[in-house]
């Protein structure tokens, strides 16, 4: 109200003075105490608008991180699966792998019997070891066989037994290792063995079935 009351006097004051004449200068201890009126230059003490640009000078974006599906079950077994010529150390992953594969669908009594006689058929047929237990499937098990493979070099690396389509059926899945006649040691070979349920008298028989 100071400034506006000092504005009005001093316009009064150039009303009543003669055309030409300059008004006398202010006085010095007006100038002094007189508010001065703010400046536009003057920053503004308000906070900055929560659009404006940060001040390391670059804008900032939030972004979401998107989650995606790494892989179908198929391929991610398929990846798990050890390199060939790892050895006895990869095995653990092979039956790993099948299992996750295979979810188990037999009872635990049927699931051992059948995998201790898939075991046996698959060494006895690679290695001549035991063909005459099974006249059935080796016919001519009482001839003398050079064996495919050599018994010191086979190795099965893992089994799983499961049913093959109906309750009666069943198939011995096998993965194993093994060195040829010619000396060639391959790994990761793959052998099925099909079984029937048979029952008589109250017991169970699951019988394996000729190679086609």
């Amino acid at each position: 109200m100071l400034s506006t009351l000092v504005l009005a006097v001093a316009g009064i004051a150039l009303l009543g003075l003669p055309h030409g004449q300059q008004p006398p200068a202010p006085d010095p201890a007006t100038r002094l105490h007189a508010p001065a009126e703010p400046s536009s230059a003057e920053p503004s003490s308000e906070p900055p608008s929560a659009a404006a640009v940060p001040s390391s000078g670059t804008p900032t974006t939030s972004t979401t991180a998107s989650t995606t599906p790494t892989s179908s079950t198929a391929s991610a077994v398929e990846s798990a699966l050890p390199p060939h010529g790892e050895g006895a150390a990869g095995d653990h992953a092979v039956q790993h792998n099948l299992e996750a594969a295979w979810p188990a669908d037999l009872p635990a009594a049927d699931e051992r019997e059948l995998l201790a006689a898939g075991r046996a058929l698959l060494r006895a047929d690679a290695t001549g070891v035991g063909r005459a237990q099974w006249p059935t499937v080796f016919p001519a098990s009482g001839q003398a066989v050079a064996p495919a493979f050599a018994t010191a070099r086979f190795r099965i690396q893992a089994a799983i037994a499961r049913r093959d389509g109906r309750p009666d059926k069943a198939v011995v899945h096998l993965v194993w290792a093994g060195q040829d006649r010619g000396g060639t040691f391959t790994d990761l070979r793959i052998s099925d063995w099909h079984f029937t349920r048979t029952i008589a008298k109250g017991t169970t028989t699951w019988t394996p079935q000729p190679r086609t």
